[in-house]
């Protein structure tokens, strides 16, 4: 098992979210809190700390008092270009990744991730049926590897994931966890649950 201490949090809010007409995705407000709090505060009991991967609206992120880190690559290439610049500026062993529209992951993701995990290989959740590739368990080590995939212009998370040996993790039991806020349709949805 892997101890909390050496896992950062990482919320990944950077993309351009063209499917919510390109609105900051994180910042929209789900019953009075923007999205990526609903992540932080599900995370915060998890690990040592968490930081924030923002391309835009930074201020509104780093009024939280949390490290925000920008993509180091320009043009938005993506999930996997903030979760290197994260991997590539702060000090941590592990990052403990979820992105900004799922805002209810569970509280023991850490947990059943790190039991699945051998060596330094990724982990990530698949809900019974779909792989949530960036909802994921990464080791530093990997970074190097990260960075040369991204070098070759390549972009997909999954493929990068299966490239360093990583594989997935059955959350079929928790499927709901994962459902992420991908359209203002979405959003209206998840307002009027309980």
């Amino acid at each position: 098992m892997i101890k909390k201490g050496v896992v950062t949090g990482v919320i990944l809010a950077g993309g351009k979210a063209s499917r919510m007409g390109g609105q900051d995705k994180g910042l929209l407000v789900l019953k009075g809190k923007p999205l990526w709090e609903y992540v932080a505060h599900a995370m915060a009991p998890q690990v040592g700390h968490i930081v924030i991967s923002a391309n835009r609206n930074l201020e509104s992120y780093r009024a939280s008092g949390l490290p925000v880190y920008q993509d180091q690559m320009v043009d938005f290439p993506g999930p996997l270009a903030g979760m290197l610049s994260v991997m590539q500026q702060c000090e941590s062993e592990w990052f403990l990744f979820s992105p900004c529209d799922t805002p209810y992951i569970p509280d023991n993701l850490l947990e059943r991730l790190s039991a699945e995990c051998k060596s330094t290989n990724p982990v990530w959740v698949h809900d019974g049926e779909r792989d949530h590739p960036t909802i994921a368990l990464v080791n530093r080590i990997n970074a190097p590897q990260l960075q040369d995939y991204l070098n070759r212009g390549e972009r997909r998370v999954m493929v990068f994931m299966r490239e360093v040996g990583g594989h997935s993790v059955d959350f079929s039991d928790t499927k709901e966890s994962f459902v992420n806020v991908n359209t203002p349709e979405d959003l209206a949805r998840w307002q009027e649950k309980v």
